[in-house]
């Protein structure tokens, strides 16, 4: 958190989501809102992840408002976990709350990761996701739907060679077939 970190409190499908906006310093007009989604909570994944203050940073850095939340279940957001619909639902919920409009990009780290990809898959046919920002993907125990066609510029896969959780191969296998970069 900083001094331009707000908490929220907002609506979701199982209860109360517990989130934080991040916002560009004064004077920077925000160029959209990025929401971003945690690892696995029942692996102890939650908003205040390195990996998730990171991609929260680099999109404040570069001009976005960055919200992120922990799914149902997790710290002070009400529900169960719902491996992965739920979550989704979440994730949702929280679009429709602090970016009704407007810019919008979407990123997830590892579970999160595989939330944003099924999320894309509901908000590209409403309305523009200008970025989508995968890392750590979680593709290998229960592949996601392939991205929408037309989605595939504005995508960044980000993966480890060394990942210990899911195998590099797992998310080439993903990728490759819908020719997604793969850094």
């Amino acid at each position: 958190m900083n001094a331009q970190t707000e908490k929220l409190r907002l609506a979701g499908a199982a209860g109360v989501i517990e989130a934080l906006r991040d916002v560009p310093p004064p004077g920077v007009h925000p160029r959209g809102v990025a929401v971003i989604a945690h690892p696995h909570p029942l692996f102890g994944g939650t908003m205040d992840n390195k990996v998730v203050q990171t991609l929260a940073r680099a999109f404040v850095g570069a001009g976005w408002t960055a919200v992120r939340f922990n799914f149902r279940g997790v710290g002070t957001s009400e529900g169960a976990h719902d491996e992965g619909r739920g979550e989704t639902d979440d994730m949702l919920a929280l679009v429709q709350q602090v970016a009704p409009e407007g810019p919008l990009s979407i990123a997830g780290f590892s579970f999160g990761a595989f939330v944003a990809i099924n999320a894309l898959q509901t908000l590209w046919s409403s309305r523009e996701v200008e970025r989508v920002a995968l890392v750590g993907a979680s593709v290998a125990r229960v592949p996601p739907p392939p991205l929408p066609v037309d989605s595939h510029e504005r995508v960044l896969v980000v993966h480890g060679e060394q990942d210990d959780t899911v195998a590099l191969a797992a998310v080439m296998d993903w990728a490759r077939p819908q020719s997604l970069p793969v850094t």
